[in-house]
């Protein structure tokens, strides 16, 4: 887990994730949304339907750029206000996903705008939108006392190369 704070951050910054979505990635999904809809679930019924076949629910995706937002950029302790979202193309079963989230703005009041998308392994944009979201004001990684017996060598040293990482 990285953490990006809000006086750190500028326009071009950004990372991602990348996840090949399985049929039990679905399943799983539905199972915890409770969204059973025969396009993601029903291979008969979606043969009939306007994608021939089962897709991947969107909001799968959109979790993906979650992920991002939460975990690597901006990154740890960081709020979702707000995320405006285009589907532009289904994503399918096995399809690999690159989700993505870049600073597009650094706004008052500790607010940063993101551009967030979703790309398969074609290169094809499937989603595209902006976010903005609260980044922390100071890291909480820096008040960690690092001789501290209570933290494990292998946390300790996942702290340190984190800090290293952002220190340059």
């Amino acid at each position: 887990m990285i953490e990006n704070i809000y006086s750190e951050l500028k326009p071009g910054d950004k990372d991602y994730v990348e996840k090949t979505i399985t049929e039990t990635d679905v399943y799983l999904y539905a199972g915890v949304t409770g969204d059973f809809s025969w396009l993601h679930v029903n291979e008969m019924r979606a043969q009939a339907g306007h994608f021939k076949t089962r897709i991947v629910h969107g909001m799968l995706l959109v979790g993906l750029i979650s992920n991002v937002v939460g975990n690597s950029m901006p990154g740890a302790g960081t709020i979702y206000e707000t995320q405006n979202l285009q589907f532009l193309k289904p994503c399918y079963f096995n399809d690999t996903i690159r989700a993505q989230a870049e600073v597009i703005e650094v706004m008052p009041k500790g607010r940063i705008k993101l551009r967030t998308t979703c790309y398969n392994q074609h290169g094809d944009l499937l989603v595209d939108g902006d976010a903005v979201v609260i980044p922390p004001r100071q890291h909480v990684l820096d008040a960690i006392d690092f001789r501290d017996k209570r933290v494990d060598d292998d946390a300790q040293n996942t702290l340190y190369q984190q800090l290293s990482r952002r220190a340059g």
